[in-house]
């Protein structure tokens, strides 16, 4: 990851962006995976269940220029702003239920499996703690990997994604927390562009949880860059052939001057 970009939309307003979202989707269709398995594929020889086969298969990593951090209540947003990157730059968003399985869905599998007590009818506690503590360190682990081989994050600050209390910035998501805590602390590389950019770039649900206790996180989005609608419309008319389109963003809204490089 090279740049991190906090991006504040007028949902009523944006009406440019759903109407991409048709393209967005049709993005997604060939990709996204359809994960339809039997635990006895992952299954060692010494009967325990082989996890990084499980991770490589439910979340695997693909090519992306930008991953799209979201409220999955906002994914309609994302994936229509998907649709304009790919419009107008031919740069690839990444979301993470467009292209995976939800861990939810894996997590029940495991769970059915391993930790429903049917002659009580109930999910062990303790069992489904373990279980559910690999489960999400997959998930974590991958989307960790997918912001380190992407080149910048976009994140989608709506009041979904980010409350405020006072001067304080808060997020009821995990893994909005996660993922923003994880772009202060990830290598930052700048991008080493090929020659011949015009060619590559330029040629051609899972069910929320009712009444479900609400923890919220502190969320410091300082160090990413702020652009609003207007300022990705100056984007679009400013790309040229001649320069990357996100050396063209990179140019139009340079890094905060601090003195920790690190959090560019």
């Amino acid at each position: 990851m090279y740049r991190g970009f906090n991006i504040q939309l007028n949902l009523n307003q944006d009406t440019a962006f759903r109407d991409l979202h048709a393209i967005g989707q049709q993005l997604y269709a060939d990709n996204l995976q359809q994960v339809q398995f039997t635990l006895n594929t992952f299954v060692n020889s010494d009967n325990s269940l082989d996890g990084t086969s499980i991770q490589n298969f439910w979340f695997p990593q693909i090519e992306s220029d930008i991953f799209i951090s979201h409220s999955h209540k906002n994914k309609d947003t994302a994936i229509a702003l998907a649709g304009w990157l790919w419009s107008n730059f031919k740069l690839k968003a990444f979301i993470d239920s467009c292209i995976w399985g939800y861990a939810d869905n894996l997590l029940k599998t495991v769970d059915n499996a391993h930790c429903w007590k049917r002659d009580r009818g109930v999910y062990d506690y303790n069992l489904r703690n373990h279980s559910t503590s690999h489960i999400h360190m997959m998930l974590s682990t991958s989307l960790t990997m997918m912001i380190d081989k992407s080149e910048c994050l976009f994140f989608l600050n709506t009041p979904n994604a980010v409350k405020s209390y006072g001067e304080t910035d808060k997020t009821e998501s995990a893994w909005i927390y996660s993922e923003i805590a994880t772009t202060k602390i990830i290598r930052k590389r700048e991008p080493k562009r090929k020659e011949s950019i015009e060619e590559k770039y330029f040629n051609a649900d899972g069910g929320e949880v009712e009444k479900a206790i609400k923890i919220t996180h502190d969320i410091d989005l300082s160090h990413l860059t702020s652009i609003n609608l207007n300022n990705l419309t100056k984007w679009e008319e400013q790309k040229n052939r001649a320069e990357h389109p996100l050396d063209t963003l990179y140019r139009l809204h340079p890094p905060k001057k601090i003195s920790n490089q690190l959090l560019k």
